[in-house]
Order: structure tokens, then sequence, then C-alpha cells
């Protein structure tokens, strides 16, 4: 049985310790305690929480398939004369995406405005996270979330 601690949580879930603990308190969530006397949950009911929390559909997706949508903030935009870069954080998750000069200014996009990226794709790759261990992250700062290379269903560590 897979259990995480209310920080592990938190990171998890994109929310702070404090609020993980709320929950916990308000019986939102089920807590029970390790060998050390810590809060811990249980993987599966932080699964479903989490699932009970999506499941009902943004405004305006049921007008598309694409089901993977991240609301966020625009952090960045570079134009040039017929292509564009949007970065998006969302949460934790920073997203760019490209897209014609055109489009970006039909939606207004502007650092500061809200956005959500919409994700469709045919492919997805899905890699373990290691707990606790540490990798360098995009701009070279280190973070607390590192992940072993995904493997192709010949074993290979294809990305």
């Amino acid at each position: 049985m897979t259990v995480f601690r209310i920080g592990e949580a938190a990171e998890l879930l994109g929310v702070s310790a404090d609020t993980v603990r709320r929950w916990v308190d308000a019986g939102r969530l089920t807590a029970t305690r390790d060998e050390h006397g810590h809060r811990v949950l249980d993987g599966v009911d932080l699964a479903e929480f989490v699932r009970g929390q999506s499941a009902e559909p943004v405004v305006g997706s049921e007008d598309s398939s694409a089901r993977n949508r991240l609301r966020g903030i625009v952090t960045a935009v570079v134009k040039d004369t017929v292509m564009a870069q949007v970065d998006i954080q969302a949460g934790p998750f920073r997203l760019v995406s490209l897209m014609s000069r055109e489009a970006v200014d039909e939606l207004g996009l502007q650092v500061g405005s809200v956005a959500v990226a919409v994700v469709k794709s045919t492919t997805v790759v899905v890699e373990r996270s290691t707990p606790g261990a540490t990798h360098r992250g995009r701009a070279g700062e280190w973070t607390r979330e590192a992940t072993r290379p995904a493997r192709s269903a010949n074993g290979g560590g294809n990305r």
C-alpha cells in the first residue's frame, strides 16, 4: 500500500500542507498515523479524492473531446512576424505553447491574462517518480521530483 505524508500529498495536489490538514480535519480526506506518529494518507483514497475533485467538467469542455485542461496565468508572450510562444503557469506546471501570432492576437493573450491550456495528444509518456530524490529542472534549479527514464514496450529507455 502506498501512503503519502501530508507534505507529499500537498505537493502532488498543488496545494499547501495546511490545506491538506484542513481537508483531513474537515473529514474530506482520511488520514492514519504511521509508526512515527505522522499523519499519512492512503494512495488509493488520495486518488479517489482527486478524481472526485475533477469530476465536474470545465465550462465549454462539452464542445471538445479534449479533457486535459489546465487553467493558469500567462507568464510570457514572445511574438515574431508569424509565430508566437506563450508560457502558462498552471499550479506547479509550466506549459509552453507555440502558435501563430494571429491566434495570440485574436485571443488577446498577454502577460497576466488567464488562459486554459487544452492538451490533446495521441502519445503520453509516463514516468515513475522516485520519492525524495532531486533533479535539475529546465532553468537549472533543483527540484524534489526525480524520475526514471520511461521504458518502451521492448524494454528500452527511449522517451
